[in-house]
């Protein structure tokens, strides 16, 4: 069973940058997307074989969280029923025989931590939200988390210590969800590996390779046995990001 996930930065615009050929060529059975900046209304993209599921922002053109999947869930939640939290469309919640998959696309702290106070209640909320549902399956949580957890994970520690996505109370946070029961993936199967899922836009960051691994894929502990391979498709065009993928067996 393969998952992708990838912050497309845009749908409509990653679609004119080889989005369907990347979609077509993986054949993913989920596809969970951040991002997505779309409405109902402007969607066009709907693959033979697969249902969609999408949870936009109430500020258009902002956000939003789309999922594409072969196998119908059980219950579909948008959001983590705390209203404080869902007018942006961060959250979608797929709920499967075997497991939740909760689609998410964490807030940014914003330049000069503008954010940052938000950013925390906001990472309360979340934690609550997934510790109720691992209590009664196992859980994999993906998407952009915003943050990027060990000096290994960013190009440069030390010149970005108090810039969003790398604070030290960013940092603490990914560490508890990680210490209430959940694994990432990627370096689980690559403790030393130097890969990055993000290259901002300036100073021609991806061709340099400055970049930030702020993508994730997170499993419950008890369903790691199951993970096979954690993939990051760093030469993949058409986003800031590039998609990130997971293999269960």
């Amino acid at each position: 069973m393969k998952l992708i996930s990838w912050n497309v930065g845009g749908f409509r615009a990653c679609l004119k940058k080889g989005f369907a050929d990347f979609f077509k060529q993986e054949n993913a059975d989920i596809v969970c997307l951040q991002e997505a900046k779309v409405t109902e209304s402007e969607l066009d993209f709907f693959p033979d074989s697969y249902a969609y599921y999408l949870n936009p922002a109430e500020k258009k053109g902002y956000s939003g969280t789309l999922v594409y999947t072969k196998e119908k869930p059980i219950t579909v939640t948008y959001g983590i029923n705390k209203e404080e939290f869902d007018h942006e469309g961060r959250v979608i919640t797929l709920e499967y025989p075997e497991y939740y998959l909760v689609n998410v696309y964490t807030p940014n702290s914003k330049k000069e931590l503008l954010r940052l106070d938000y950013r925390m209640e906001w990472e309360d909320a979340f934690l609550d939200y997934v510790n109720q549902l691992k209590e009664k399956k196992e859980c994999i949580i993906c998407g952009d988390l915003n943050v990027a957890h060990q000096e290994i994970d960013i190009k440069n520690p030390k010149q970005n210590l108090r810039n969003a996505g790398f604070t030290i109370e960013e940092r603490e946070k990914f560490t508890r969800l990680l210490e209430n029961g959940f694994t990432d993936t990627f370096r689980h199967f690559h403790p030393e590996e130097v890969k990055y899922t993000w290259w901002s836009y300036l100073f021609k960051a991806r061709e340099r390779n400055a970049g930030w691994r702020i993508d994730y894929f997170l499993v419950t502990d008890t369903l790691l046995t199951k993970v096979t391979e954690a993939k990051i498709y760093t030469d993949v065009l058409g986003s800031d990001h590039c998609p990130i993928g997971l293999v269960l067996k």
